[in-house]
C-alpha cells in the first residue's frame, strides 16, 4: 500500500494512494502518519474502503513528506563503491553514520531552497527506509525487516562547502530547510521486491546525473538497520538514508543554480521533482 500526506504545509492530511492517482484521505482512520502512529498503518490499511471514504485527484494537491516529523533523519556515507571512488575518499569498512536535522524534511515536490553563502549545493538520490517498531541491539541483520514500515525516495541534499570546508562533522552541510524532500508515497514492504533490487535514477534539467541500482550498495540495508541499533535506539519514524551512487556534482564541480530541476527517481516509489531557488 502507498501512504502519503497531503495538503498545505503544516496541515498536512494523511492518505493512501489508489491506481496512481487518486488519494483516498483516511483522517477519520488515523491522525496522523508519524511516530506516534506508523506502528499502526498496518490495521489501518485492513480498513481502507475507497468506496466509502473521501477521495481527490493526486494531481490536485500538494504532496508534503509521507512522514510527520520523526524523531531522527540518519544518513549512510559512501554506500556505493563508485561514489566513494569519485569522492576520492577510502572504500568504508563499517558504514559511515551521520545525522541530519529533522527541520531540513519537505514534501517531494517542494522548492529547495539554496541557503545564504551556499555555492556548491549537490543532488543525491537515495532509497530512504522508514523504521515501524523499536530496534535496539538487534541480534543480526536477519532481524532487521521486521522493523520496517515501509520505503521512499530521498534526497540527501547536500551543501559541500558547508559539509567538507567548514570544518566539524557533515551535518552542518546536510541540515538546511528543505535539504530532506522524502516521498512522494510511504511503500509498504509487501509492494517492493524483497531482493531491493530497484533501479535508481536523479536527472537535473532533463540530464541523467545518477543512475544505479540498490543492490550495488556497499552495505545492504538490513545492515545498516542492524549496525544502527547497536549503537542507538531506532524509533517508529525514524527515516534512515542509505547512500547515494555515484554522479554527484563533487565529482565534476557543476553544482545547484536557482532555478535548476531535480527529478529523483526509484523503481516502484515513484518520482520526485523539486526546482532550486535562492532563499
Amino acid at each position: 500500500m502507498k501512504f502519503v500526506r497531503f495538503g498545505p504545509r503544516g496541515e498536512e492530511r494523511p492518505g493512501v494512494v489508489f491506481d496512481n492517482d487518486t488519494i483516498v484521505d483516511i483522517s477519520s482512520l488515523i491522525d496522523d502518519i508519524g511516530p506516534a502512529t506508523i506502528a499502526t498503518l498496518g490495521e489501518v490499511a485492513s480498513q481502507v474502503d475507497p468506496t466509502t471514504l473521501r477521495s481527490t485527484e493526486l494531481s490536485s494537491v500538494r504532496l508534503g513528506s509521507p512522514v510527520a516529523r520523526p524523531h531522527k533523519i540518519l544518513g549512510i556515507g559512501l554506500n556505493y563503491v563508485d561514489h566513494a571512488s569519485e569522492a576520492e575518499m577510502e572504500v568504508p569498512e563499517e558504514p559511515i553514520v551521520f545525522q541530519k536535522a529533522t527541520s531540513s524534511l519537505s514534501g517531494p515536490f517542494d522548492d529547495i531552497l539554496l541557503p545564504p553563502g551556499a555555492e556548491k549545493v549537490d543532488w543525491e538520490v537515495e532509497l530512504g527506509v522508514v523504521i515501524g517498531t523499536e530496534a535496539r541491539y538487534l541480534s543480526s541483520p536477519d532481524d532487521a525487516r521486521a522493523v520496517v514500515a515501509g520505503y521512499t525516495i530521498a534526497h540527501d541534499v547536500s551543501e559541500r562547502a558547508f559539509q567538507l570546508e567548514r570544518s566539524g562533522q557533515w551535518t552542518k552541510g546536510k541540515s538546511a530547510d528543505t535539504f530532506s524532500p522524502l516521498g512522494p508515497w510511504l511503500v509498504t514492504p509487501d509492494e517492493v521486491p524483497e531482493s531491493l533490487d530497484l533501479h535508481i535514477e536523479c536527472r537535473v534539467n532533463g540530464v541523467t546525473k545518477q543512475r544505479s541500482r540498490t543492490s550495488a550498495m556497499l552495505f545492504s540495508v538490513d545492515h545498516i538497520i542492524w549496525h544502527l541499533s547497536q549503537f542507538m535506539t531506532l524509533e517508529p519514524g525514524d527515516v534512515i538514508m542509505t547512500g547515494t551512487p555515484p554522479g554527484v556534482g563533487l565529482s565534476t564541480g557543476e553544482y545547484l543554480k536557482d532555478g535548476d530541476v531535480v527529478e529523483l527517481e526509484i523503481e516502484g516509489l515513484g518520482l520526485q521533482r523539486q526546482t532550486c531557488r535562492r532563499s
